[in-house]
């Protein structure tokens, strides 16, 4: 009987998400005690979005063509590691650019694959994966938290050691991640061009396209907007971690969502909160309840969006074309998504400043909405709704 690698698995989430929380909300601030732009912080920034666009799609079409995936993972992870230590050394806007497109270049490339490997681990029980998943948020929280609290009393270089650390412990949780048995249907699935041309795929690749792009703004300046309004950066940590403690709650109970709801309602629920919560961090950053409240809305806009988008993929992109599939997910909505919604706010907050900027990207959520309405209908994903799910009390 397979054996599930739980806590192996877990903590590679863990250091992964780990990175992202000491470096996604300070990283902007660094750069601006640099005394770049916010058009040079967005372009900067952006780059991890640009190669999200090929790179993860590359890495993918190599593993499901026979190149080991534990080795990908392994390798560009430790070359991520030795690429961000560039960053000690540079000072200049080119050398900055020039590191960020190539630790983007290989540090985006590993979770897809990931991903996929945890589907293969979990074969027909794909719901436990937000158990596994949370644990992302949890390294997300410590690191942003314990970061935060760090610059408040260190300067902000500080944020470089501890993605550095971050960074390490990726590669070394990528050394204890088993491989799974590739999952194969009995039937060769149809290519991976006919699978994108489906109106469902199409619909839900562009919505997440648009959800991406609306959180923006969010990613590269609200640490930014925050500071400017007389937060400390322990208070922009925390309200970071509470967004993240909201999404871990989503994951707890997404089991249970998924017995009761369809992944469209769960999606269309996810747009509509998010067309809301981006108008009220824009006009309402005065008030620290309605910050509070915005940031529990990200169990929403990020956690059960993802959760219902990642789950659709798993099943709409059967065998071996899995890897591309998540791939394809990552690089239209964290990638092409992703770079959209940050140059265009790094334009915007010179030009509108921050508050409209975040309207805009209300817009961008509002579009989601229409397209999931639209065109992702009851029956495409229904099938998932209790197929993909187990008891959510089923032990692991």
């Amino acid at each position: 009987m397979h054996r599930l690698p739980y806590w192996r698995l877990s903590a590679y989430y863990f250091a992964y998400f780990a990175f992202v929380g000491a470096f996604t909300p300070y990283f902007g601030l660094y750069l601006q005690s640099l005394s770049f732009s916010a058009w040079d912080i967005g372009l900067l920034m952006s780059q991890m979005q640009l190669m999200r666009l090929f790179a993860p799609y590359l890495w993918g079409l190599l593993a499901d063509r026979g190149a080991p995936r534990l080795s990908i993972i392994r390798l560009t992870g430790l070359m991520a590691l030795l690429v961000f230590s560039a960053f000690f050394l540079v000072s200049r806007f080119a050398a900055f650019l020039t590191a960020m497109a190539v630790l983007a270049f290989f540090w985006s490339a590993s979770l897809p694959l990931v991903e996929a490997l945890t589907f293969d681990h979990l074969r027909e029980n794909p719901s436990r994966y937000s158990r596994i998943r949370l644990w992302g948020s949890i390294g997300f929280i410590v690191a942003v938290t314990v970061t935060g609290a760090l610059l408040d009393l260190l300067p902000l270089s500080t944020m470089l050691w501890a993605s550095l650390a971050a960074l390490g412990g990726i590669v070394l949780f990528s050394v204890l991640i088993p491989e799974a048995p590739l999952h194969q249907t009995e039937d060769d699935p149809p290519p991976v061009g006919e699978i994108l041309r489906q109106p469902r795929v199409m619909a839900l690749l562009a919505a997440c396209f648009a959800m991406t792009a609306a959180h923006g703004a969010l990613n590269i300046f609200y640490s930014i907007f925050l500071s400017d309004h007389g937060y400390s950066k322990s208070v922009v940590g925390g309200l970071y971690s509470l967004g993240v403690l909201a999404e871990i709650a989503v994951f707890l109970v997404m089991s249970r969502v998924m017995r009761r709801f369809s992944l469209r309602r769960i999606l269309l629920a996810s747009f509509a909160a998010a067309v809301l919560r981006f108008v009220m961090i824009g006009w309402g950053v005065e008030s620290p309840l309605v910050l509070v409240l915005t940031q529990l809305m990200h169990g929403l806009t990020f956690g059960s969006c993802h959760a219902a988008a990642i789950a659709a993929v798993n099943r709409w992109f059967p065998g071996r074309t899995r890897s591309r599939g998540q791939a394809l997910y990552s690089s239209v909505s964290f990638g092409a998504g992703g770079l959209a919604g940050g140059l265009i706010s790094g334009w915007a907050w010179d030009y509108l400043g921050g508050e409209l900027t975040f309207a805009l990207s209300s817009i961008y959520a509002l579009v989601g909405l229409v397209l999931v309405s639209g065109w992702v209908r009851e029956n495409d994903v229904g099938e998932a709704k209790v197929s993909s799910v187990v008891d959510p009390a089923d032990p692991l």
